[in-house]
């Protein structure tokens, strides 16, 4: 086995645990696969997580510093989507060089251009024909102001003036991606596939851009799914297309499925908002226990919200609670130490928090900051790539069976308390890699994602394609465009929230390959890596994952753990490859 990272490999010792595996071919009617249904003009399906009434003022449906407002509804078709409520800024350019992310170079090159007088972080590349040119680009739609801010830093080379600008953050756009035809000749024997592949990834992003306003916007659902809160109270909003009716109940309207009924708009989408109590105070408290109650084609179903922030087991209770996680300002916690940059070569300690303590008990995220972090940093290592941190109902699946994506396991601490162990990482100098789990999920029903709506095929593939026989977990549809939000949305999320410093991605072969990866003796033959085994849906969504992690994150870093040794697997995106 091996870890990858953008073209430099990290041997380990095979685990005992895990092999690499995971599928995705479509058997569900209700969620085609986006790769061979969809109509070129024709996205009337999708759902959009556009403006609502009950949202606050933040400018969450926008990219930062752009004035440049469209309404993407009048384009092409004239079909009627949630995308016509939606302004979103325009991001189609003109200029036939493609952009090239700063945040795709590889370690060894960043930091050369680090040492560089005129290094200008905020800039992308355009590409030419065998290497990189200096020309900054940015995209339609930011203003000529911050422009301006980012070109004077770039002139005068001040890394402290660079500090105090706040840049626009977006993803550039695709490139050829022929490059990988001179990187590899071998590859050439097998242009149909990548040319279908990166065609299919281009296809996407001009689709992203046109109906979502970009990745940048798109990969923000969590700002609009799930609980989000206003001045004036809060909203709940949850997809959930295979629901006949649906109520928010939980502690603070005492379980009662008749007081807070949802209501459901064309896309599946279910929605309800909650005004401030007489006194001001929020509706939902603090720490309350909440849950979805749908009417469904298998019956009533109590489900955790999908998007839930944080969830806990009961004591004596066997499935986990969702929590309404909304601490006072005086409680959360404020992060103190900025992240580390990248550096050149990585030396990684693995940890499991959870099982990192001498005594037989489960350790907690205070103990492991207090305790091992200063060992680690000891030992000489410079990162810690942290496992299990999404939550798990079952602790034996040592963090890979996820119930709840977007929440930390409450088994060690509270999300504030994982803020802290992360900052004091970042005051120590450690990069903190998350182990992140989006190639299954967890088949449990009652605090999982498996049926969450009473179908089969919600988030995941239908049917056996849908099953992992191995791992006895549920496989992605990565053909699904609200799948697609969600994963990208919880990538970013930790990124975003935690300030994780990148990911180590779990089990990618699984995704890349219907087989998943088992009985497979991979030779490095390429006919073994680019064909119908091949899942290019999975692939596909890992190139758009690289390219909101390092488009809008370009210190992070980005592994994945692939047994089958693909080619084009550390390669740009912009050249044509998948971007780890």
């Amino acid at each position: 086995m091996v870890y990858t990272l953008s073209g430099i490999r990290f041997p380990v010792v095979p685990s005992l645990y895990k092999s690499s595996s995971q599928s995705s071919f479509n058997g569900d009617r209700r969620s085609t696969s986006l790769t061979l249904l969809l109509k070129k003009d024709t996205f009337s399906r999708k759902i959009f997580a556009g403006n609502y009434s009950h949202d606050s003022d933040s400018s969450s449906s926008m990219v930062a510093a752009s004035d440049k407002l469209l309404v993407p509804g009048g384009q092409g078709d004239g079909s009627t989507s949630l995308t016509d409520q939606l302004e979103t800024p325009q991001i189609t350019s003109e200029d036939p060089q493609e952009p090239l992310s700063v945040g795709n170079l590889t370690v060894e090159d960043d930091n050369k251009l680090k040492e560089k007088e005129n290094y200008d972080a905020t800039s992308s590349y355009t590409e030419v024909e065998d290497g990189l040119d200096s020309v900054p680009s940015f995209p339609v739609g930011v203003s000529d102001e911050a422009q301006g801010e980012a070109a004077t830093v770039s002139a005068k080379g001040n890394v402290e003036e660079e500090k105090d600008i706040i840049r626009p953050k977006f993803v550039p756009a695709p490139g050829t991606g022929k490059r990988i035809y001179k990187i590899d000749p071998f590859l050439r024997d097998h242009r149909d596939h990548l040319d279908y592949r990166y065609g299919e990834y281009k296809r996407l992003r001009a689709e992203i851009d046109k109906y979502e306003g970009g990745l940048e916007v798109f990969s923000r659902g969590y700002e609009k799914f799930g609980f989000t809160r206003s001045d004036s109270g809060i909203t709940y909003r949850e997809w959930a297309p295979g629901a006949t009716s649906a109520a928010l109940i939980g502690d603070f309207n005492n379980w009662n499925p008749n007081a807070d009924i949802m209501t459901r708009n064309e896309f599946g989408v279910w929605e309800i908002f909650l005004p401030n109590n007489a006194d001001g105070s929020p509706p939902i408290p603090h720490g309350s226990r909440v849950k979805i109650r749908m009417n469904t084609p298998s019956g009533i179903k109590d489900s955790i919200p999908a998007w839930i922030k944080f969830s806990v087991q009961a004591p004596g209770e066997i499935p986990y609670d969702g929590i309404y996680y909304d601490p006072p300002e005086e409680g959360k916690y404020v992060f103190k130490h900025p992240q580390p940059k990248r550096p050149k070569s990585l030396r990684i300690y693995e940890a499991h928090v959870g099982m990192s303590s001498p005594e037989p008990i489960i350790n907690t995220y205070a103990n492991f900051r207090d305790d091992v972090l200063p060992r680690i940093k000891r030992l000489g290592y410079n990162a810690v790539q942290i496992m299990a941190i999404q939550e798990h109902s079952y602790y034996a699946s040592f963090g890979y069976h996820v119930t709840n994506f977007f929440a930390p396991s409450s088994r060690c601490g509270n999300p504030d308390d994982l803020k802290s162990l992360i900052d004091k990482a970042h005051e120590l100098g450690l990069l903190v890699l998350m182990d992140i789990v989006h190639s299954h999920s967890s088949n449990n029903t009652l605090d999982g994602l498996n049926m969450f709506d009473g179908a089969d095929g919600q988030y995941f593939h239908s049917g056996s394609r849908g099953y992992h026989w191995m791992w006895d977990s549920r496989l992605f549809n990565y053909g699904s465009w609200e799948v697609l939000r969600f994963l990208l949305s919880n990538a970013r999320w930790w990124l975003e929230e935690y300030k994780f410093d990148g990911f180590r991605f779990d089990g990618v072969t699984s995704m890349m390959y219907t087989h998943h990866g088992l009985q497979v003796a991979f030779t490095g033959n390429y006919n073994e890596y680019f064909g119908f085994a091949t899942d290019v849906d999975a692939v596909v969504y890992l190139m758009l994952v690289n390219d909101v992690i390092h488009g809008l994150f370009p210190e992070a870093v980005s592994i994945g753990e692939d047994v089958s040794g693909m080619p084009t697997f550390c390669i740009f995106t912009q050249d044509g490859g998948v971007g780890l």
